[in-house]
């Protein structure tokens, strides 16, 4: 069962933050190539995994995953719809951020390549990797906002996760549909147009 807000949850909401990768940019990152090139048992974390692996392995690994990553970066477009949303949000003063696994300097050339402008970034260097809630934490308490306030947009697992254990509104980018995750959702989205209409009546 597809879920949508309330107008009551709507006109409470007073910041956004956004996933990067599936969310705000499409980087075709190829994920089973990655999975593959660090034997990485399905189940796992990609960063979790590389974690786990002896300090004399692990720098190869986080290689392998930033090359991918920077590849992806490269070749990066926008999600339809998630510029024109991004552009709301400013018209309407509501704060925005972004929180991604992804390393800064990848976060940065997407952003740069895209023209993408938010508030305020947290990447991997920055906070433990969703789906700790660390990042999100962050964001609320540098907008000294309430996090029941503010809404975590992503495409994973992992993002509905961290903003669970936030406190925090979770909405599941579902472009396909596939009402994936329901426990774990407050909102699912099937795009960003719709995300905008809801942002328009509250």
């Amino acid at each position: 069962m597809m879920k949508i807000p309330d107008l009551d949850t709507l006109s409470s909401i007073q910041g956004v933050i956004f996933d990067l990768d599936g969310t705000l940019a499409d980087s075709r990152l190829d994920f089973t190539a990655i999975r593959s090139e660090l034997a990485c048992p399905e189940g796992v974390g990609v960063l979790e995994y590389i974690q786990l692996l002896p300090g004399s392995e692990r720098g190869a690994a986080e290689q392998i995953v930033l090359d991918h990553e920077r590849r992806g970066a490269e070749r990066a477009e926008w999600i339809p719809g998630a510029r024109e949303c991004l552009q709301f949000c400013a018209r309407r003063n509501l704060p925005t951020a972004i929180l991604t696994r992804n390393a800064r300097e990848v976060a940065d050339l997407t952003m740069s390549r895209l023209g993408i402008q938010v508030d305020m970034l947290l990447a991997r260097e920055d906070c433990p990797p969703k789906p700790a809630p660390d990042g999100l934490l962050q964001i609320a308490a540098a907008w000294s906002l309430s996090p029941k306030r503010l809404v975590y947009v992503g495409d994973f697992l992992y993002d509905l996760q961290a903003a669970r254990r936030a406190n925090m509104i979770s909405c599941f980018y579902d472009p396909a549909l596939t009402g994936l995750y329901p426990d774990e959702t407050d909102w699912h989205l099937g795009d960003f147009e719709q995300f905008t209409e809801m942002l328009a009546t509250a």
